[in-house]
């Protein structure tokens, strides 16, 4: 998808969003997550993946499922700028996204397989985030629900 989206949405004149920059240095073995607590027209938390060299995203409406089994929606958006995982503040009303960010948890994450761009693809994509909230398993699947389970340890 690119950035071309992420920046035609926005005004970065009025918007203090990062607009993006090149490439910090990459974490080896594994990428970076982040969850960010989204304040908009409705309260919402927004999963993003650092994958080819963007940060692949969707919106989570009914929030993060912790239960076991537990599904909820995950409706992917614009890919966002690598930077975009330390931004908290408020988005202008009347901007695209309006309303306060925050950083919920952040890490790293863990592929199982070797493909995961393919996997994502397939919509079976399946990950181990390891952030400073509690370790998780999580699963894209068809990039529309996302399954989370607790990690022990």
């Amino acid at each position: 998808m690119g950035l071309a989206e992420y920046k035609r949405k926005r005004d970065f004149k009025k918007t203090a969003e990062p607009a993006g920059k090149p490439l910090p240095k990459k974490v080896k073995g594994a990428s970076r997550f982040v969850i960010q607590k989204h304040a908009a027209r409705r309260l919402h938390y927004d999963f993003r993946l650092e994958m080819e060299e963007v940060l692949k995203s969707w919106a989570l409406p009914k929030g993060l499922p912790w239960n076991r089994g537990e599904k909820h929606l995950a409706v992917e958006v614009e890919d966002h700028p690598i930077e975009y995982e330390d931004f908290e503040g408020v988005i202008p009303e009347g901007q695209y996204g309006g309303g306060t960010v925050m950083v919920w948890d952040r890490g790293t994450y863990y592929v199982y397989g070797e493909q995961p761009l393919k996997s994502l693809r397939e919509g079976k994509l399946h990950l181990v985030l390891d952030g400073k909230r509690p370790r998780a398993n999580a699963r894209l699947c068809g990039s529309a629900v996302v399954m989370m389970k607790r990690i022990s340890g």
